[in-house]
């Protein structure tokens, strides 16, 4: 079972959403806003983040980049949620951070499958590793200069 946050400023699809991804066993909830989604992230880590492109005040990109710069959030697995369309918009979805992307109108067997892959992916990772850490380990027999510059983060 994942717990998965939904940004959505649309309720219907919120909760339709929701509920698919109850019935599939998951912990699910959303809210209407990409500040509240920043909020609750900061007291609750969902698994994944489904994050709705347009919404009013923060958009998802906004949001997602917010995220991605975050030494915190950095490695949050996010699927856009929006009504995107092209491969141009897909692509710039994943260069800015997303880890896949899911179309609306829903398609609940595409939202499960998504969000399975993406878990998937994560199953043999801890939950979130500090980015000082994660850095750390990455740098192997790195020079002094980096483990000094590690330790401005």
């Amino acid at each position: 079972m994942a717990h998965i946050l939904i940004a959505d400023d649309d309720d219907l699809v919120a909760e339709l959403a929701s509920q698919i991804l109850i019935d599939a066993g998951h912990a699910c909830g959303w809210v209407t806003s990409g500040e509240a989604a920043f909020d609750l992230l900061k007291r609750k880590r969902p698994d994944v983040l489904l994050l709705d492109q347009d919404m009013p005040g923060m958009s998802g990109f906004s949001l997602l980049r917010q995220l991605r710069q975050s030494p915190v959030f950095y490695d949050l697995p996010v699927v856009m949620f929006t009504v995107m369309r092209g491969a141009e918009d897909e692509s710039q979805a994943i260069y800015a951070g997303a880890q896949d992307f899911v179309r609306k109108p829903l398609d609940p067997g595409v939202l499960l499958h998504k969000v399975g892959l993406v878990l998937a992916k994560r199953r043999d990772r801890p939950r979130h590793t500090d980015l000082r850490t994660h850095l750390a380990s990455g740098l192997g027999e790195a020079n002094e200069r980096d483990r000094r510059a590690l330790r401005y983060l």
